[in-house]
C-alpha cells in the first residue's frame, strides 16, 4: 500500500467516505476508480488491525452510499 496521509484512516474509521476519497485522490493524483480501490484494501486492512476503532459495523458502514 502506497503512502497515505494520516487523515485517509481517521477519515475511514469515522465513517467519512467522501472525505477519504478525496484525501486519498489529493495525495496519489490517482483517478476517482483507483481511490475507490484503494479506499476498499485500506478500508479491509483497518477493519482487520482496528476493528474497535470505527464508529459504524461493518453492515451498516456503507448504508446510504451509492456509486
Amino acid at each position: 500500500m502506497e503512502d497515505l496521509p494520516e487523515s485517509v484512516d481517521r477519515y475511514i474509521l469515522d465513517h467519512r467516505i467522501v472525505l477519504a476519497l478525496k484525501a486519498i485522490k489529493d495525495a496519489s493524483g490517482c483517478t476517482l476508480h483507483e481511490a475507490i480501490d484503494i479506499f476498499g484494501v485500506r478500508y479491509e486492512e483497518l477493519r482487520r488491525a482496528r476493528p474497535q476503532d470505527f464508529q459504524v459495523s461493518r453492515e451498516e458502514y456503507g448504508r446510504g452510499v451509492h456509486s
